[in-house]
C-alpha cells in the first residue's frame, strides 16, 4: 500500500513539473511571437518588481508634475514646464502661452511665448519665425502676397 502511494505522489510530482514547464514555454513563445512586446532583458527585469520595490514607487496616475516637477524633464516628453499638474511647452501650447493659463485667441498661435496672428504677423508668417524679408508682408500668412 505504500509502494502505491509513493508512486502516485511521484505521478502527481510529474503531472505537475510538466504542466509549470508547459506554460512557461508557452508564455515565451507568446512573447516572442508579439511584435509588440519588450525583448530587452533589462526591461523584462525592471517588470518583475517585487513588492517592496513596487510599493516604494508611486503609481503612475499619482506621478504629476506638481508633486515630481523632474517628471516633465524626460526625454521626448510634452515640455519641460508644469501647468495644472500637466507637462507643457509654454513657448508653443495654446493653452500655456509664456505661462501658465494665457490661451491664445482665436486664429492665434503660440510662438516663444508670445500669441501672435500668422496671418498678418511680419515675424511669424504663415508659422512661427518666418520672417517676411525685403519690405514685403504678410498677407493670409504669405509674404508678398499681393
Amino acid at each position: 500500500m505504500e509502494s502505491s502511494l509513493k508512486i502516485r505522489f511521484i505521478f502527481l510530482a510529474v503531472i505537475m513539473a510538466t504542466a509549470i514547464t508547459t506554460t512557461a514555454l508557452a508564455s515565451e513563445e507568446e512573447n516572442v511571437s508579439n511584435p509588440y512586446t519588450l525583448q530587452n532583458k533589462e526591461s523584462s527585469f525592471l517588470q518583475r518588481t517585487n513588492r517592496f520595490l513596487a510599493q516604494s514607487r508611486p503609481p503612475a496616475d499619482k506621478m504629476t508634475c506638481d508633486r515630481y516637477p523632474r517628471a516633465c524633464k524626460t526625454k521626448g516628453g510634452p515640455g519641460p514646464d508644469c501647468c495644472n499638474k500637466q507637462c507643457v511647452n509654454v513657448m508653443t501650447d495654446l493653452l500655456n502661452c509664456g505661462m501658465c493659463g494665457k490661451k491664445c485667441g482665436y486664429f492665434k498661435m503660440c510662438c516663444r511665448g508670445e500669441c501672435v496672428n500668422p496671418f498678418t504677423d511680419e515675424k511669424n508668417c504663415g508659422r512661427c519665425n518666418n520672417k517676411c524679408g525685403n519690405g514685403s508682408s504678410c498677407v493670409y500668412g504669405l509674404c508678398s502676397y499681393a
